[in-house]
């Protein structure tokens, strides 16, 4: 196929975004894959900052760094990611160069603990009253789920509403699939 699949194509929007010595900030943790992409992005001079609200989650992401020997560009909160600018030192909020939501639940985890819209849309909103021009917030939006259903016709009222002189949005996603594929909302602050 030469279309790329979603989560490639969120990786090659991140790769787009950071260069080493970057901060960068994986607002949904789960089992830590893309918090060790983020890290090995940033480089050893950058740094991630991680959320997540369940501890297997930070528990299972502090591991596969440790396996990888970047644990040290990481910090992770076990917190909401609409805490983000609370918990982020304030001196390095600008520096953040990209973000990157998977919503939903965690892969393998307790498919009542969902992320919710009020939390994702404050994070966002939050993030780019900080970020410089060309930052990037990559949202990746699972909707095979009730909840996610709710999350995904949120944030689309959200983003569509945003300024255009403030940011682009996209959004790419395979129309022609079943089962409510995921896609993904980029965010370009302008």
């Amino acid at each position: 196929m030469k279309l790329e699949r979603v989560l490639p194509y969120s990786k090659k929007i991140m790769k787009l975004a950071l260069s080493e010595g970057d901060k960068a900030v994986d607002c949904t943790v789960g089992n830590g894959h893309d918090t060790l992409f983020l890290s090995e992005l940033v480089g050893k001079n950058g740094h991630v900052y991680g959320f997540d609200i369940q501890a297997e989650a930070l528990s299972n992401t502090k591991t596969l760094l440790a396996e990888h020997g970047v644990e040290s560009r990481v910090t992770l909160f076990e917190d909401s990611h609409a805490k983000v600018l609370e918990r982020i030192p304030s001196e390095k909020h600008h520096l953040i160069r990209g973000a990157i939501f998977n919503l939903g639940y965690l892969p393998g985890g307790d498919k009542e603990i969902v992320t919710v819209p009020e939390s994702t849309i404050e994070a966002v909103d939050s993030l780019l009253t900080v970020m410089e021009k060309e930052a990037v917030i990559v949202l990746v939006i699972y909707h095979g789920h009730p909840e996610g259903q709710v999350e995904r016709d949120a944030l689309l009222d959200y983003v569509t509403k945003l300024d255009q002189k403030k940011a682009h949005v996209l959004q790419y996603r395979f129309m022609n699939q079943i089962n409510n594929p995921p896609f993904i909302i980029a965010i370009e602050k302008k």
